[in-house]
Protein backbone atom coordinates (compact mmCIF):
# COMPACT_ATOMS: atom_id res chain seq x y z
CA UNK A 1 0.00 0.00 0.00
CA UNK A 2 1.05 3.62 -0.51
CA UNK A 3 1.63 6.24 2.16
CA UNK A 4 -2.08 7.34 1.99
CA UNK A 5 -4.01 4.05 1.44
CA UNK A 6 -7.28 4.52 2.76
CA UNK A 7 -11.06 2.99 2.32
CA UNK A 8 -13.58 4.25 0.54
CA UNK A 9 -15.18 6.06 3.71
CA UNK A 10 -11.54 7.91 4.28
CA UNK A 11 -10.04 5.49 7.14
CA UNK A 12 -6.44 5.67 6.36
CA UNK A 13 -5.63 1.85 6.68
CA UNK A 14 -3.00 0.02 8.23
CA UNK A 15 -0.02 -0.27 5.28
CA UNK A 16 -0.09 3.65 5.69
CA UNK A 17 2.81 5.35 6.61
CA UNK A 18 2.14 7.51 9.53
CA UNK A 19 3.87 10.53 10.35
CA UNK A 20 5.08 12.23 14.13
CA UNK A 21 6.76 15.39 15.11
CA UNK A 22 9.30 14.90 17.55
CA UNK A 23 11.69 11.99 18.81
CA UNK A 24 11.07 11.56 22.17
CA UNK A 25 9.72 8.67 24.48
CA UNK A 26 6.57 9.61 24.05
CA UNK A 27 7.03 9.35 20.03
CA UNK A 28 8.61 5.65 20.70
CA UNK A 29 5.60 4.60 22.47
CA UNK A 30 3.36 5.96 19.60
CA UNK A 31 5.85 4.09 16.52
CA UNK A 32 5.32 0.59 18.80
CA UNK A 33 1.53 0.62 18.68
CA UNK A 34 1.55 2.37 15.12
CA UNK A 35 3.64 -0.62 14.13
CA UNK A 36 2.05 -3.15 16.32
CA UNK A 37 -1.30 -2.57 14.18
CA UNK A 38 0.09 -2.76 10.61
CA UNK A 39 1.20 0.87 10.12
CA UNK A 40 4.88 2.23 8.87
CA UNK A 41 6.01 5.61 10.97
CA UNK A 42 8.25 8.36 9.85
CA UNK A 43 9.64 10.58 12.38
CA UNK A 44 10.75 13.98 11.74
CA UNK A 45 13.53 14.98 14.68
CA UNK A 46 17.02 16.47 14.65
CA UNK A 47 18.63 14.19 17.13
CA UNK A 48 20.21 11.43 15.15
CA UNK A 49 19.82 9.33 18.08
CA UNK A 50 16.18 10.01 19.61
CA UNK A 51 14.40 7.38 21.14
CA UNK A 52 11.82 7.24 18.28
CA UNK A 53 13.92 7.60 15.38
CA UNK A 54 15.76 4.56 16.14
CA UNK A 55 12.91 2.65 15.92
CA UNK A 56 10.72 3.96 13.28
CA UNK A 57 10.76 2.75 9.86
CA UNK A 58 12.04 6.50 8.17
CA UNK A 59 13.58 9.37 10.51
CA UNK A 60 13.79 12.69 9.33
CA UNK A 61 16.81 14.63 10.48
CA UNK A 62 15.60 17.82 10.16
CA UNK A 63 14.30 21.15 12.94
CA UNK A 64 11.09 21.73 13.05
CA UNK A 65 10.79 24.58 11.08
CA UNK A 66 12.73 23.34 8.22
CA UNK A 67 11.03 23.38 4.94
CA UNK A 68 12.52 20.39 3.37
CA UNK A 69 11.76 18.60 6.59
CA UNK A 70 8.55 19.59 6.88
CA UNK A 71 7.68 18.48 3.01
CA UNK A 72 9.38 15.14 3.55
CA UNK A 73 7.24 14.43 5.78
CA UNK A 74 4.08 15.23 4.34
CA UNK A 75 5.32 13.48 1.22
CA UNK A 76 5.88 9.87 3.14
CA UNK A 77 3.04 9.86 6.14
CA UNK A 78 -1.39 9.93 5.10
CA UNK A 79 -1.37 11.74 8.57
CA UNK A 80 0.84 13.72 11.16
CA UNK A 81 0.59 14.09 14.69
CA UNK A 82 3.22 15.21 17.02
CA UNK A 83 4.67 13.72 20.54
CA UNK A 84 5.82 16.96 22.68
CA UNK A 85 3.53 20.02 23.09
CA UNK A 86 6.18 22.23 22.02
CA UNK A 87 6.48 21.77 18.68
CA UNK A 88 5.98 25.07 16.95
CA UNK A 89 1.81 25.02 16.22
CA UNK A 90 3.21 27.30 12.84
CA UNK A 91 4.94 23.73 11.60
CA UNK A 92 1.53 21.40 12.40
CA UNK A 93 -0.53 23.93 10.50
CA UNK A 94 1.68 24.22 7.17
CA UNK A 95 1.89 20.22 7.26
CA UNK A 96 -2.20 20.64 7.37
CA UNK A 97 -1.90 21.81 3.91
CA UNK A 98 -1.77 19.09 2.54
CA UNK A 99 -1.84 16.21 5.57
CA UNK A 100 -4.33 15.34 7.59
CA UNK A 101 -2.82 16.82 11.16
CA UNK A 102 -4.37 15.68 14.82
CA UNK A 103 -4.27 17.83 16.87
CA UNK A 104 -4.55 20.91 14.66
CA UNK A 105 -2.04 23.77 15.22
CA UNK A 106 -4.76 25.82 16.60
CA UNK A 107 -5.43 23.36 19.29
CA UNK A 108 -1.41 23.29 20.42
CA UNK A 109 -1.08 26.79 20.06
CA UNK A 110 -3.36 26.88 23.31
CA UNK A 111 -1.71 24.10 24.97
CA UNK A 112 1.29 25.99 24.54
CA UNK A 113 0.62 29.51 26.11
CA UNK A 114 -0.26 29.22 29.51
CA UNK A 115 -2.53 32.58 29.67
CA UNK A 116 -4.43 31.39 26.28
CA UNK A 117 -5.16 27.86 28.35
CA UNK A 118 -6.53 29.42 31.30
CA UNK A 119 -8.97 31.68 28.99
CA UNK A 120 -9.49 28.34 27.38
CA UNK A 121 -10.83 26.85 30.71
CA UNK A 122 -12.87 30.02 31.67
CA UNK A 123 -14.60 29.93 28.29
CA UNK A 124 -15.49 26.74 28.72
CA UNK A 125 -16.87 26.88 32.53
CA UNK A 126 -14.05 25.12 33.80
CA UNK A 127 -13.04 26.54 37.07
CA UNK A 128 -9.07 27.44 37.29
CA UNK A 129 -7.13 28.95 39.81
CA UNK A 130 -6.96 33.03 40.30
CA UNK A 131 -4.12 34.32 37.98
CA UNK A 132 -2.89 37.01 36.58
CA UNK A 133 -1.09 37.73 33.15
CA UNK A 134 2.45 39.85 33.83
CA UNK A 135 4.07 40.96 30.36
CA UNK A 136 4.69 44.48 31.25
CA UNK A 137 5.99 45.95 34.37
CA UNK A 138 2.56 47.78 34.67
CA UNK A 139 1.39 44.82 35.03
CA UNK A 140 3.79 43.68 37.28
CA UNK A 141 2.48 46.34 40.05
CA UNK A 142 -1.07 46.34 39.26
CA UNK A 143 -1.09 42.20 40.84
CA UNK A 144 -3.44 41.99 43.81
CA UNK A 145 -2.17 40.93 46.96
CA UNK A 146 -4.71 38.58 47.06
CA UNK A 147 -2.68 36.46 44.61
CA UNK A 148 -0.20 35.57 46.75
CA UNK A 149 1.75 33.51 48.02
CA UNK A 150 1.54 32.58 44.03
CA UNK A 151 3.69 30.28 41.72
CA UNK A 152 5.08 32.23 39.16
CA UNK A 153 5.39 30.18 35.72
CA UNK A 154 6.57 31.26 31.97
CA UNK A 155 3.75 31.40 29.94
CA UNK A 156 5.20 29.42 26.96
CA UNK A 157 7.59 26.28 27.01
CA UNK A 158 7.28 25.69 30.49
CA UNK A 159 7.21 21.62 31.11
CA UNK A 160 8.29 19.77 33.91
CA UNK A 161 8.20 22.28 36.73
CA UNK A 162 10.70 24.28 34.30
CA UNK A 163 10.16 28.08 34.53
CA UNK A 164 8.14 28.01 37.56
CA UNK A 165 9.59 30.06 40.48
CA UNK A 166 7.05 30.16 43.88
CA UNK A 167 6.63 33.23 45.66
CA UNK A 168 5.22 34.82 49.01
CA UNK A 169 5.73 38.41 49.09
CA UNK A 170 5.72 41.07 46.31
CA UNK A 171 9.63 41.16 46.87
CA UNK A 172 9.71 37.55 45.56
CA UNK A 173 7.41 38.05 42.95
CA UNK A 174 9.53 41.27 41.23
CA UNK A 175 12.87 38.95 42.34
CA UNK A 176 11.81 35.89 40.21
CA UNK A 177 10.08 38.07 37.42
CA UNK A 178 13.82 39.69 36.89
CA UNK A 179 14.90 35.85 37.07
CA UNK A 180 12.74 34.87 34.13
CA UNK A 181 14.28 37.50 31.81
CA UNK A 182 11.18 39.72 32.01
CA UNK A 183 9.20 37.39 29.55
CA UNK A 184 5.61 37.04 29.59
CA UNK A 185 4.41 35.25 32.72
CA UNK A 186 1.43 34.13 34.75
CA UNK A 187 1.26 34.50 38.32
CA UNK A 188 -1.38 31.45 39.62
CA UNK A 189 -2.35 31.71 43.18
CA UNK A 190 -1.53 28.72 45.57
CA UNK A 191 -4.21 27.00 46.65
CA UNK A 192 -5.14 24.70 50.00
CA UNK A 193 -4.50 21.08 47.65
CA UNK A 194 -5.54 17.70 48.93
CA UNK A 195 -4.47 15.78 45.68
CA UNK A 196 -3.76 15.85 42.01
CA UNK A 197 -5.31 13.84 39.39
CA UNK A 198 -5.29 13.54 35.18
CA UNK A 199 -8.07 12.31 32.82
CA UNK A 200 -6.76 11.27 29.47
CA UNK A 201 -9.56 11.72 26.91
CA UNK A 202 -9.57 10.47 22.83
CA UNK A 203 -11.50 12.49 20.54
CA UNK A 204 -11.92 11.47 17.00
CA UNK A 205 -13.02 13.29 13.75
CA UNK A 206 -16.30 12.87 13.93
CA UNK A 207 -16.69 14.16 17.47
CA UNK A 208 -16.77 10.35 18.92
CA UNK A 209 -14.40 11.00 22.56
CA UNK A 210 -13.42 8.52 25.04
CA UNK A 211 -11.79 8.62 28.72
CA UNK A 212 -9.25 5.94 30.59
CA UNK A 213 -10.19 6.33 34.30
CA UNK A 214 -9.35 9.00 36.17
CA UNK A 215 -5.55 8.70 37.48
CA UNK A 216 -3.96 10.03 40.73
CA UNK A 217 -0.65 11.75 40.49
CA UNK A 218 2.18 12.52 42.61
CA UNK A 219 4.77 15.10 41.70
CA UNK A 220 8.32 15.35 43.25
CA UNK A 221 9.82 18.80 42.41
CA UNK A 222 7.91 19.32 39.53
CA UNK A 223 8.11 16.44 37.99
CA UNK A 224 5.41 13.56 38.16
CA UNK A 225 6.68 10.46 40.02
CA UNK A 226 4.12 8.08 40.85
CA UNK A 227 0.44 7.61 39.50
CA UNK A 228 -1.72 5.72 41.04
CA UNK A 229 -5.28 4.09 39.06
CA UNK A 230 -7.80 3.57 40.60
CA UNK A 231 -7.04 7.03 41.95
CA UNK A 232 -7.57 5.73 45.94
CA UNK A 233 -8.82 9.60 47.07
CA UNK A 234 -11.17 10.65 44.27
CA UNK A 235 -15.04 10.44 44.83
CA UNK A 236 -17.48 9.51 42.16
CA UNK A 237 -18.69 13.26 42.05
CA UNK A 238 -15.01 14.47 41.65
CA UNK A 239 -14.56 12.01 38.44
CA UNK A 240 -17.78 12.65 36.54
CA UNK A 241 -17.07 16.59 37.42
CA UNK A 242 -13.28 15.50 35.97
CA UNK A 243 -14.40 13.68 33.18
CA UNK A 244 -17.32 16.52 31.90
CA UNK A 245 -14.81 18.87 32.06
CA UNK A 246 -12.29 17.40 29.70
CA UNK A 247 -14.93 16.18 27.43
CA UNK A 248 -16.05 19.70 27.21
CA UNK A 249 -12.33 21.08 26.82
CA UNK A 250 -11.65 19.04 24.25
CA UNK A 251 -14.85 19.44 22.28
CA UNK A 252 -14.74 23.40 21.93
CA UNK A 253 -11.50 23.11 20.48
CA UNK A 254 -12.72 20.67 17.57
CA UNK A 255 -10.03 18.48 19.20
CA UNK A 256 -8.75 15.30 17.40
CA UNK A 257 -6.25 12.89 19.24
CA UNK A 258 -5.70 12.23 22.53
CA UNK A 259 -5.39 14.77 24.73
CA UNK A 260 -4.41 15.36 28.85
CA UNK A 261 -6.30 17.31 31.46
CA UNK A 262 -4.29 17.83 34.58
CA UNK A 263 -6.55 19.00 37.83
CA UNK A 264 -6.25 19.81 41.28
CA UNK A 265 -8.75 18.41 44.13
CA UNK A 266 -8.74 21.36 46.55
CA UNK A 267 -9.28 20.08 50.38
CA UNK A 268 -12.67 21.58 50.27
CA UNK A 269 -13.49 18.87 47.42
CA UNK A 270 -13.80 21.24 44.86
CA UNK A 271 -11.84 20.81 41.20
CA UNK A 272 -9.80 22.91 39.39
CA UNK A 273 -8.24 22.69 35.55
CA UNK A 274 -4.54 23.45 35.71
CA UNK A 275 -3.03 22.45 32.60
CA UNK A 276 -3.71 20.57 29.80
CA UNK A 277 -0.93 18.65 27.01
CA UNK A 278 -1.98 18.21 23.23
CA UNK A 279 -0.84 14.45 23.22
CA UNK A 280 -0.88 11.26 25.09
CA UNK A 281 0.93 11.80 29.00
CA UNK A 282 3.49 10.60 31.14
CA UNK A 283 0.32 9.81 33.49
CA UNK A 284 -1.14 7.41 31.28
CA UNK A 285 1.79 5.16 30.10
CA UNK A 286 0.12 2.61 32.91
CA UNK A 287 -2.44 2.30 29.78
CA UNK A 288 -0.01 0.40 28.07
CA UNK A 289 -0.23 -2.69 30.75
CA UNK A 290 -2.65 -2.20 32.88
CA UNK A 291 -6.01 -1.46 30.30
CA UNK A 292 -7.48 -3.05 27.16
CA UNK A 293 -6.45 -0.39 25.01
CA UNK A 294 -3.48 1.77 25.33
CA UNK A 295 -3.46 5.81 24.87
CA UNK A 296 -1.32 5.44 22.70
CA UNK A 297 -2.88 2.88 20.55
CA UNK A 298 -6.01 5.68 20.78
CA UNK A 299 -3.53 8.25 19.92
CA UNK A 300 -3.32 5.84 15.94
CA UNK A 301 -7.18 5.06 16.36
CA UNK A 302 -7.97 8.79 16.39
CA UNK A 303 -5.80 10.46 13.84
CA UNK A 304 -6.47 7.72 11.05
CA UNK A 305 -10.25 8.10 11.63
CA UNK A 306 -10.59 4.31 13.00
CA UNK A 307 -13.26 3.78 15.52
CA UNK A 308 -12.79 4.52 19.74
CA UNK A 309 -13.40 2.26 22.52
CA UNK A 310 -13.99 3.13 25.77
CA UNK A 311 -10.89 1.97 27.42
CA UNK A 312 -11.17 -0.60 30.46
CA UNK A 313 -8.76 -1.10 33.24
CA UNK A 314 -8.14 -4.74 33.45
CA UNK A 315 -5.69 -4.01 36.35
CA UNK A 316 -5.24 -1.80 39.42
CA UNK A 317 -2.09 -0.32 39.23
CA UNK A 318 1.15 1.68 40.12
CA UNK A 319 3.28 3.63 37.62
CA UNK A 320 6.55 4.83 38.39
CA UNK A 321 8.88 7.28 36.63
CA UNK A 322 12.05 6.30 36.18
CA UNK A 323 14.91 9.59 36.20
CA UNK A 324 18.01 9.48 35.72
CA UNK A 325 19.17 10.01 39.24
CA UNK A 326 18.39 6.16 39.84
CA UNK A 327 21.65 5.66 37.81
CA UNK A 328 23.66 7.16 40.49
CA UNK A 329 24.26 6.20 43.79
CA UNK A 330 23.93 8.70 46.34
CA UNK A 331 27.03 11.10 46.39
CA UNK A 332 28.26 9.18 43.21
CA UNK A 333 29.27 10.65 39.78
CA UNK A 334 29.56 7.02 38.86
CA UNK A 335 26.69 6.17 35.84
CA UNK A 336 25.99 2.30 37.69
CA UNK A 337 22.69 0.37 36.26
CA UNK A 338 19.42 -0.37 38.54
CA UNK A 339 19.34 -3.51 39.25
CA UNK A 340 16.41 -4.54 36.56
CA UNK A 341 16.56 -8.38 37.29
CA UNK A 342 15.64 -7.87 41.19
CA UNK A 343 12.69 -5.38 40.09
CA UNK A 344 11.42 -8.26 37.41
CA UNK A 345 11.66 -10.59 40.03
CA UNK A 346 8.60 -9.08 41.37
CA UNK A 347 5.47 -10.05 40.60
CA UNK A 348 3.58 -7.93 37.75
CA UNK A 349 6.44 -5.46 36.65
CA UNK A 350 6.72 -4.23 33.54
CA UNK A 351 9.59 -2.31 32.68
CA UNK A 352 9.32 0.20 30.01
CA UNK A 353 13.36 2.09 29.01
CA UNK A 354 13.24 4.48 26.69
CA UNK A 355 16.46 4.05 24.96
CA UNK A 356 18.51 6.87 25.86
CA UNK A 357 22.41 6.47 26.05
CA UNK A 358 23.03 8.89 28.39
CA UNK A 359 21.33 9.08 31.98
CA UNK A 360 20.93 12.54 33.62
CA UNK A 361 19.66 14.20 36.52
CA UNK A 362 15.92 14.95 36.30
CA UNK A 363 15.99 12.94 32.87
CA UNK A 364 13.21 10.47 31.95
CA UNK A 365 14.47 7.35 31.13
CA UNK A 366 11.71 4.89 31.73
CA UNK A 367 8.80 3.76 33.75
CA UNK A 368 8.00 0.62 35.70
CA UNK A 369 3.67 0.05 35.75
CA UNK A 370 3.19 -2.44 38.77
CA UNK A 371 -0.12 -4.52 38.22
CA UNK A 372 -1.46 -6.66 40.66
CA UNK A 373 -5.09 -8.49 41.44
CA UNK A 374 -5.76 -5.50 43.63
CA UNK A 375 -5.01 -2.37 44.40
CA UNK A 376 -3.22 -3.28 47.69
CA UNK A 377 -1.47 -6.16 46.36
CA UNK A 378 -0.06 -3.61 43.49
CA UNK A 379 0.63 -1.29 45.96
CA UNK A 380 3.04 -3.49 48.39
CA UNK A 381 5.00 -4.59 44.65
CA UNK A 382 5.38 -1.19 43.76
CA UNK A 383 6.69 -0.14 46.95
CA UNK A 384 9.20 -3.02 46.74
CA UNK A 385 10.04 -1.66 44.06
CA UNK A 386 10.82 1.28 44.52
CA UNK A 387 12.99 0.28 47.59
CA UNK A 388 14.98 -1.56 44.91
CA UNK A 389 15.21 0.93 42.87
CA UNK A 390 16.06 3.73 45.68
CA UNK A 391 12.88 5.57 44.77
CA UNK A 392 11.08 7.45 48.28
CA UNK A 393 8.06 5.37 48.89
CA UNK A 394 4.59 7.24 48.41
Amino acid sequence: MSAQAASPNGVILPGATLGVMGGGQLGRMFVHAAQSMGYNTAVLDADATSPAGLVSHQHIRSDYLDDAGLAQLAQVSAAITTEFENVPAAALTQLAQTRPVAPAGEAVAICQDRALEKAHFVACGVACAPHALIETPEQLAAVGDDLLPGILKTARLGYDGKGQIRVKTRAELIAAWDELKHVGCVLEKMLPLAYEVSVIVARGRDGQIVHFPLQQNLHRDGILAVTTVPSPAVSAEVSEQAYASAHAIAASMNYVGVLCIEFFVLQDGRIVANEMAPRPHNSGHHTIDACDVSQFELQVRAMTGLPLVAPVLHSPCHMLNLLGDLWFAAGSQQQTEPDWAAVLALSGTHLHLYGKAEARKGRKMGHLTVTGPTADAARTVALQAAAILGIEAF
